[in-house]
């Protein structure tokens, strides 16, 4: 199962996720999706699994839960917006990562990519950067990558571009 992960779109939608996300089974947005139009666009492209972030109100918030856990091939998944780092998850998180135990631990919100293995909580850690415009972050990133008995394969890190695409001046 391929899966396509991202996170902190706040909106902005870039047409280069459907390119890169074709041959994916399944979307999962870790939250500060932004508007209703970014999610729907991804749910009519492909089953999408999204949490709400703090930037999300009113609708999302409705229709999407603050954390997620389930299982695909084998690999249990905990996905939330805000959950700390390892070892210093949050406290809200940590709690369901004791009670879970899940194999992957997927966020957002801190607009850094970053994928490192927890060896304390015996799980890997995944958080895509930020796929939108707002934010401090240089490089708009996605994270792709398989599901295929109970193991967490072919990790790719995806660049779609500069944070802000600047308009050289006129000459």
């Amino acid at each position: 199962m391929k899966i396509g992960l991202l996170s902190d779109t706040h909106g902005y939608l870039d047409e280069k996720v459907f390119h890169y996300f074709k041959e994916v089974d399944e979307i999962w947005h870790a939250g500060d999706i932004g508007t209703e139009e970014v999610l729907s666009k991804l749910k009519e492209f492909k089953p999408t699994i999204a949490v709400w972030g703090n930037i999300d109100g009113g609708k999302l918030r409705i229709e999407c839960k603050e954390g997620e856990i389930f299982e695909r091939n084998g690999v249990r998944v905990l996905i939330t917006h805000i959950a700390g780092k390892p070892p210093k998850y949050n406290k809200e998180v940590l709690p369901m990562i004791q009670k879970y135990q899940p194999r992957l631990v997927v966020c957002g919100h801190s607009h850094i990519l970053k994928v490192m293995p927890d060896k304390i909580n015996d799980l890997l850690f995944m958080n895509p950067g930020a796929a939108g415009r707002h934010g401090f972050h240089k490089v708009r990133t996605l994270l792709r990558f398989d599901l295929a008995d109970g193991e967490i394969e072919n990790l790719e890190v995806v660049e779609l571009g500069p944070r802000s695409e600047r308009l050289s001046p006129s000459k």
